[in-house]
């Protein structure tokens, strides 16, 4: 992570939280049309402004507003741009013991940066309320990458995208432009840390999921440059003091996963040549790997150790922490590494199965 006024902070979270009681009946009273849009944000903005409090009283020097606001980690900042439409779909996502929502984002016209996005609503918000604290504000979006491959997750959305556009390239062409214009108005709104969270490296290398997608392993290396090249498209053109990172994970839902495998086939695409300042990398599970690919991350690039489970409600053995992070100093250096949860608290508004004592 960058430092935090000139001083290394080796410790972080990736943003989202448990969705609080008021605010989970706040929602369910909108949805059934007890309670205003207005009245919705006010809950919001009460519950959020705690949350924030709790952060800074922790010892966090980087907040977040929990994505309290979103359903989904990525799918409303989709539907935020204009060109995209919310949509049902047959199935949801498939995780190991359970399916999420059928819910997805699918093209209707030309995708355009719409300045009256959710995202940017937030974190004026979050920047409000953190103005004049000893805190950074932190905005957390999907990838670009990850945004081209829910517009193209399944054959419906993809015809609906390629009867637009004639072809993915020329809808690549504007996901990157739409983000430019997103991550510029977050700039001007006085965002200065941004994530980029990103699952689409911790699916490809799941051997189960290329199966299930018709991926095969020849075409591995033909889609990793692919997602590369769409997020270092938008990564180098932004303002040089705009911190940027990274996260990937395999999936977190109702402490569930979706996918298993090490970053050993990604290590010479995203954690050699993706232009971020820091990787979030989850390593909590044998799940993901040893830490033998963190060789080929940067030296001048943090690796932030996902150790810690977001799942599990039962808190790791100090100790074994300690060790796993030795373990991790054989590739990469110990003054360029942090811990962190392994994901967020609450992926979807649906969150983990823990307490919010236990977060």
């Amino acid at each position: 992570m960058p430092a935090f006024k000139n001083t290394e902070i080796h410790y972080d979270i990736v943003g989202s939280f448990l969705r609080p009681e008021a605010l989970k009946e706040a929602q369910q009273k909108f949805q059934a049309g007890q309670l205003s849009a207005d009245e919705l944000k006010r809950v919001q903005d009460e519950q959020i402004s705690q949350l924030v409090q709790k952060e800074i009283e922790s010892g966090l020097k980087f907040v977040t507003d929990g994505e309290f606001r979103r359903s989904w980690w990525h799918l409303d900042t989709f539907w935020g741009f204009d060109g995209i439409e919310k949509v049902k779909v047959p199935e949801g996502y498939h995780f190991h013991d359970t399916d999420t929502r059928p819910e997805s984002a699918r093209v209707t016209g030309k995708i355009r940066f719409n300045k009256n996005h959710p995202d940017l609503q937030a974190f004026a918000y979050l920047k409000k309320i953190t103005t004049g604290e000893d805190v950074i504000a932190r905005q957390s979006i999907p990838s670009p990458a990850q945004c081209y491959k829910e517009l193209t997750r399944g054959e419906e959305n993809t015809k609906a995208l390629l009867d637009v556009y004639g072809t993915e390239e020329a809808a690549i062409k504007d996901i990157a432009q739409a983000y430019r214009e997103l991550i510029q108005a977050l700039y001007d709104e006085g965002c200065r840390d941004l994530k980029f969270d990103d699952c689409t490296w911790g699916m490809i290398v799941d051997q189960n999921f290329r199966k299930l997608t018709h991926v095969k392993d020849e075409d591995v290396k033909t889609l990793t440059e692919q997602f590369l090249s769409i997020n270092n498209s938008v990564l180098e053109s932004l303002p040089d003091d705009l911190a940027v990172s990274t996260h990937v994970c395999r999936g977190n839902y109702a402490s569930t996963w979706a996918a298993a495998g090490g970053y050993g086939l990604v290590e010479d695409t995203l954690l050699a040549r993706e232009k971020v300042q820091a990787f979030y990398l989850e390593f909590d599970t044998p799940r993901a790997g040893d830490f033998s690919p963190l060789e080929k991350v940067h030296d001048n690039q943090e690796v932030v150790l996902g150790l810690v489970s977001s799942k599990d409600p039962a808190l790791e053995d100090e100790e074994s922490l300690i060790k796993r992070v030795k373990e991790a100093t054989q590739y990469h250096n110990l003054d360029k590494l942090s811990l962190s949860t392994q994901c967020g608290f609450a992926s979807t508004e649906e969150g983990n199965k823990l307490s919010e004592a236990e977060q």
